[in-house]
């Protein structure tokens, strides 16, 4: 007993010593790598060529050691110039000269590639995005005094020979942001590693971490969706794919690698390996990109937010338009687990007047809960045709839930082992105990789509693309790749394979997806996934849903009332409104989730709410519409319409529905809230009271939030029907406020 104790003491010791252990699916901190000694560095150092007619040349890269520096009883890294000790001396570089260009897609993006490596690879056909990326002609060049510059229509991109500097300049020449240089810190006594690449001592593997500049008052948003506050200056943000259980963590369910400066510039880092950036979060001036990619390929633009958006989701892709009944109520809890129970939750939405599109049978329609086999169980559901039919007939749309995973139980396990469609390990077998889907692999893609193509030929509406997070980082995938570059991938491989097939069977593109990464907006909708039943619950998954609209998000719901628990009738009443002036809008978690198991002022509230989603339908499409030309979202944050405003970039708990409607959710208890008003003049839609730009304290009416219409706008509204299908669309009425 003696030794076992003392065994697990120098257990602990080791633990408290070393790192946490990587756990699995938990994001990865790139940064990590970029602090070992071990590791050599390679700074960015000058500009050792360059060719102002192609924008190409080299970059020399200075060799580096990390040591530690004692002061005074504090010690600190310090990197040190290093003489290369790799034999045979002769055949490798000290300081290697390595490649670099630009490309100028539009008169205000460019896209800037740096490599670590003399073998620059074949440039592949990239899922993130829609296509080769245009190019533009009307960049102008002028040479400096050791400087090479490129003027556009929204500002300038500056190449310094010495020390190597890549500086980005606004309209009026105003610098909004460089690279940083050792040089850079010859004012401060914290000294930040420079633009750099890494080669690790332990594999070989370079790794990138541009830095850049933060200026006074520098606002970052973006990076998906991210629950935590909306300006980014000041945290660390991991882009890799998780399932963080809730959006209340710094994990997220939707990173995406993007995002855009009230400086006037955006960035897209187009890599799917694992990043981790640094907005200012140990260095105050610094924003360090640290990507596990060997190449930086860096979409850079310039503008406004609104702008910028539009530029990123010309190259990534814009969403499709949903099909009408998807802007529905969804109606859904954990689960319903027979036919009997759909004809009955469509009954009592009918029969209590509740405007409703969807019924959502989540994880128990097969014959073994949670165990996917693509078939109703046939002792719950004895004709399942009869009930998706009778559904349909009586305006209800089906959505199904499954997911990209097999246990060991499950009938398909052995097939999908047989035919080889499974991620694989170092030796071929499997990285879990389930099997997962390989989508790099056609094959996989095709038996999958067979199988959700039947039930979509049934008439089923919807899938439910549940999970995808879980891609083993330590994989090896069917089109040659690792998990390194494949994990954040996964997600948008397995929402194009359902939404393919949906259009493809229905004509309508429509998912219900948790995971997503850059380009996954093509392929509407994503929801917020497992929010908590609180109150901190509600206003994260609000930043959730901004941040992901900053990212060209166009269509986003969340589970309202949150999932976790049954959700208190207070906080649920409250809820009510958000998500339904959200563009989709879904009950779903622990039951109860139907209104008819509370309260008779509970049920009627529902009902309200219900009724203005529909009865703003007109509204909601043509907004909409506008979103799928423009990448905007319709949960938008105001920073979007207002830049200029330096308040709103503070603003994370109010957002615009559309254009020209403003909602500030109730998020405690009190029927009132503090409500910030850009530029324009606003009428409370309950009231009709007309409010001047700047902050008010706000009743909520009726309808238990702040609702505001921008004065002089013009809102289609419609008659309430009971399904979008019953719209009478010959009587839109526009009313201006």
């Amino acid at each position: 007993m003696k030794r076992l104790l003392i065994l697990t003491g120098v257990l602990l010791l080791c633990l408290q010593a070393n790192a946490q252990p990587y756990l699995q699916s938990c994001a990865v901190d790139v940064s990590q790598d970029f602090t070992d000694f071990s590791n050599t560095y390679f700074f960015a150092d000058s500009l050792a060529s360059f060719d102002p007619a192609t924008a190409e040349g080299s970059i020399r890269w200075k060799r580096h050691s990390l040591f530690g520096r004692q002061a005074f009883n504090t010690t600190k890294v310090f990197p040190l110039p290093l003489d290369m000790l790799d034999f045979p001396p002769t055949q490798y570089e000290n300081d290697p000269q390595l490649h670099f260009s630009i490309d100028f897609v539009s008169p205000v993006t460019i896209r800037l590639r740096v490599y670590t490596s003399s073998v620059i690879l074949p440039e592949e056909e990239s899922l993130m995005l829609t296509g080769t990326p245009p190019r533009d002609e009307s960049w102008t060049y002028k040479r400096g005094n050791g400087t090479h510059t490129y003027t556009g229509r929204g500002g300038s991109i500056i190449i310094r020979e010495y020390p190597f500097t890549i500086m980005l300049c606004d309209e009026r020449g105003r610098e909004m942001t460089r690279t940083r240089h050792w040089a850079d810190n010859d004012s401060t006594q914290i000294k930040v590693l420079p633009f750099q690449f890494i080669k690790r001592a332990s594999d070989n593997i370079r790794s990138i971490n541009p830095v850049f500049s933060l200026r006074p008052n520098e606002k970052i948003v973006g990076c998906g969706e991210s629950p935590t506050a909306l300006n980014k200056v000041g945290q660390k943000v991991h882009l890799f794919v998780t399932d963080p259980q809730s959006p209340e963590g710094d994990q997220m369910y939707k990173p995406i690698p993007f995002f855009i400066s009230n400086r006037g510039y955006g960035m897209f880092m187009h890599t799917s390996a694992p990043v981790t950036c640094d907005f200012g979060a140990t260095h105050v001036g610094s924003a360090k990109l640290f990507m596990a990619d060997e190449t930086l390929d860096l979409f850079l633009f310039w503008g406004k937010p609104a702008g910028i958006i539009d530029e990123y989701t010309s190259l990534t892709g814009k969403a499709t338009m949903p099909p009408l009944w998807s802007f529905g109520t969804w109606m859904s809890r954990i689960t319903y687990f027979s036919q009997e129970e759909g004809y009955e939750v469509a009954r009592q939405m009918r029969q209590n007047r509740i405007p409703a599109d969807v019924i959502h049978f989540d994880t128990g329609w097969f014959q073994t809960d949670w165990q996917c086999d693509y078939v109703f169980a046939p002792d719950r559901f004895p004709d399942a045709q009869k009930m998706i039919n009778d559904l349909l007939a009586d305006g209800f749309h089906i959505s199904l839930w499954q997911l990209p995973y097999f246990t060991p139980k499950n009938k398909y396990f052995p097939e999908l082992i047989e035919k080889g469609l499974y991620v694989k390990n170092e030796k071929g077998g499997l990285p879990y105990e389930d099997v997962v889907l390989d989508f790099s692999n056609p094959e996989t893609v095709t038996w999958y789509q067979e199988k959700l193509e039947g039930l979509l030929k049934m008439g089923v509406g919807a899938i439910k693309v549940d999970f995808g997070e879980g891609a083993p980082l330590n994989g090896y995938y069917a089109n040659g790749k690792g998990g390194l570059y494949e994990h954040n991938l996964y997600p948008l491989r397995y929402n194009k394979a359902v939404a393919e097939i949906t259009r493809k069977t229905k004509n309508e593109t429509i998912i219900w997806a948790r995971s997503a990464w850059a380009g996954s907006q093509r392929y509407p909708l994503h929801w917020g996934g497992d929010a908590a039943n609180t109150d901190i619950g509600m206003l994260t998954t609000l930043r959730s849903g901004l941040s992901l609209g900053l990212c060209g998000f166009s269509f986003w719901s969340h589970d309202i009332g949150g999932f976790v628990q049954s959700c208190p009738e207070e906080l649920y009443s409250r809820w009510l409104p958000f998500g339904f002036l959200t563009s989709h809008t879904r009950v779903h978690g622990a039951p109860p989730t139907e209104p008819w198991y509370y309260s008779n002022d509970f049920m009627d509230g529902f009902r309200r709410s219900a009724e203005l989603k529909y009865r703003l339908m007109p509204y909601i499409v043509e907004q909409s519409q506008k979103c799928t030309q423009t990448g905007l979202p319709m949960l938008r944050a105001l920073l979007i319409e207002y830049p200029d405003d330096p308040v709103v970039w503070q603003i994370e708990d109010q957002y615009l529905f559309g254009s020209d409607m403003m909602v500030a959710p109730l998020f405690e208890s009190d029927n009132e809230r503090m409500v910030y008003l850009p530029v324009d003049r606003w009428v409370d839609y309950q009231s009709g009271k007309t409010y001047d730009p700047g902050w008010h304290r706000v009743a909520a009416g009726q309808i238990p939030a702040v609702i505001l219409v921008r004065k002089g706008a013009e809102i289609p509204h419609v008659p309430v029907a009971q399904s979008t299908d019953e719209i009478d669309w010959e009587k839109v009425k526009k009313i201006k406020y």
